[in-house]
């Protein structure tokens, strides 16, 4: 193999400081050559979280969005994104994908009693029996308010209360192919497109859905061989 050929397979420039593959030693971006790469079976998992407030988290559990299954568009919405990824990431190459799975996870179920914020438990009210001087000696208060509260009435709780680390949807990404380069990228696009998707068809019902962590878990082949974000 000629001296040319040989310092074209150098992925990284002898004077990148930074030892990044998509900087020249100009400094300036560009495309990686992996043409001299042999192909090898690669695997990258990312993930993603969504965060909805309590009446968008039943409508996907329950399959009631008014725009229709949300998990269902989302997972395709996350298939299609994968395999866009080389044009929307404009350093990523054209790779053909064996496999794209999304898959999901809810963070508790709707009859799980840890799922239910403290205002919603307490939207029953319960009827006690507290000496008066009146000539009722009933009222009404939440089962847990103060007892010296001095209204006969208590505050009552007027909707659900919102615990973002419960009303949360898990969303996963699996990408496989036999290629020259990986797909961490391709899992990465794929898992934000789903999470997206989600929002969209969630979105009439709450604006102030959360998205985050999302990252890498797994990538597999290659020549850094195996990694897990644990």
């Amino acid at each position: 193999m000629s001296s040319d050929s040989s310092s074209e397979q150098k992925n990284v420039p002898e004077d990148n400081p930074m030892g990044l593959s998509h900087i020249d030693s100009t400094g300036e971006a560009h495309m990686v050559d992996v043409g001299y790469k042999n192909c090898s079976f690669r695997r990258a998992t990312a993930e993603s979280t969504i965060s909805l407030n309590w009446e968008a988290y039943q409508s996907v559990i329950r399959n009631t969005a008014s725009k229709g299954s949300v998990l269902t568009v989302a997972k395709i919405a996350g298939i299609q994104g994968a395999k866009q990824t080389s044009g929307l990431i404009p350093l990523c190459h054209q790779i053909n994908l064996n496999k794209v799975d999304i898959s999901f996870k809810f963070a508790n179920s709707l009859d799980d009693n840890s799922l239910i914020g403290r205002d919603q438990a307490n939207l029953s009210r319960t009827v006690i029996n507290r000496p008066s001087s009146s000539t009722s000696n009933f009222c009404l208060e939440d089962a847990d308010a103060p007892k010296d509260v001095p209204s006969k009435v208590a505050p009552r709780a007027t909707s659900p209360e919102v615990n973002p680390a419960k009303y949360q949807l898990h969303i996963t990404c699996t990408v496989s192919c036999t290629s020259r380069t990986g797909v961490e990228m391709e899992a990465l696009v794929g898992v934000s497109i789903a999470a997206l998707t989600v929002y969209d068809m969630c979105k009439a019902v709450d604006k102030t859905a959360v998205i985050g962590n999302t990252r890498l878990l797994r990538k597999e082949g290659g020549k850094s061989g195996v990694f897990s974000a644990g």
